[in-house]
């Protein structure tokens, strides 16, 4: 199933790219720059399903019982240019960017010694009989690893002046999940690929288990008076759960529910609140109102002036 949903995915960005957007770089005579061209629809094009996909899911159950309801939206809107800027425009560019030729460096070194990466698949040869059962453990692992990168944000002063930019909001809805500072982005995308590619995620597996974390955070950003139950919220990251990490006493190094997926993190390390009958207001009381009303450039802004004084040893 998920190697058919590669292929499918992969033969409709073949085919829009044929049909659509080498034709008009013939016309342009930007034929030089095809390869970049293609990387850069696979980008976009991955990034407009999944905000379909958790646009979808998510907008429904906000309707239906929202937490708040705001007289003006200006602020979600902020969150809706972040969204649109990371799934479809600077994210994608600055992976491109800085990565693809640390990429090509490293598949270029590792060709030449002969190594071949291990995998789940072919250190537990079962698992290649499983393919459901080795995506929810690579899926397992990786959360794992977010897990600790979301509280390493709440630990060291430096990486909260950049996630603070994300605490700020007082509308939290399911665009909040996008609403970070570009460091702050750069950091977690670098985090998650190197995890991934040290344990072998195949290829074909990690866009679907992006997808699958996305939407859970996404929903866990949700405004949404929606709990899963005594049980359940002890094995999926609901968004009462996640409410409580954004609530106002959950700033900076105090803060609980760091899990991004998995609860049973939190359980484990001591840091889980299933208050289920709290649904606090949400943002951080020490943030500066540029983090709280700015428009997007005017966080970054904030947010990178509040990095230097980390970074110098004054409070963020």
């Amino acid at each position: 199933m998920v190697d058919w949903l590669a292929d499918t995915y992969g033969l409709f960005t073949g085919w829009l790219f044929e049909e659509a957007v080498q034709p008009a770089m013939y016309a342009l005579g930007l034929m030089d720059w095809a390869e970049e061209a293609f990387h850069w629809l696979d980008f976009f094009v991955f990034g407009l399903l999944g905000i379909g996909v958790v646009y979808l899911v998510c907008r429904p159950l906000e309707a239906w019982r929202p937490v708040e309801r705001w007289p003006d939206g200006r602020l979600v809107r902020t969150d809706v240019v972040y969204t649109l800027l990371a799934r479809l425009g600077i994210l994608p560019l600055l992976a491109f960017v800085l990565f693809a030729a640390v990429q090509v460096r490293i598949e270029g070194l590792i060709a030449d010694s002969g190594w071949v990466p291990p995998t789940l698949e072919s250190t537990f040869p079962a698992l290649r009989e499983q393919p459901l059962l080795a995506l929810l453990i690579y899926i397992v692992i990786l959360d794992f690893g977010e897990y600790w990168r979301h509280r390493f944000q709440h630990t060291f002063g430096w990486w909260w002046a950049l996630h603070s930019v994300h605490h700020a909001q007082t509308q939290m809805t399911f665009w909040t999940d996008d609403r970070n500072h570009i460091l702050d982005d750069v950091i977690a995308a670098a985090w998650f690929g190197v995890i991934a590619v040290a344990i072998g995620v195949p290829p074909g597996q990690f866009p679907v288990i992006l997808l699958v974390l996305r939407l859970g955070e996404s929903l866990s950003h949700a405004n949404v008076r929606l709990d899963f139950g005594r049980i359940g919220e002890r094995l999926l990251v609901s968004p009462r759960f996640h409410r409580l990490h954004h609530g106002l006493l959950s700033a900076g190094a105090t803060g609980k529910n760091y899990a991004v997926l998995l609860p049973v993190w939190d359980w484990i390390f001591g840091t889980a609140d299933f208050d289920r009958a709290r649904y606090p207001r949400t943002g951080d009381p020490s943030a500066p109102a540029a983090l709280v009303t700015g428009g997007w450039l005017r966080q970054q802004v904030e947010g990178t002036k509040r990095l230097v004084r980390a970074l110098r040893g004054r409070d963020a």
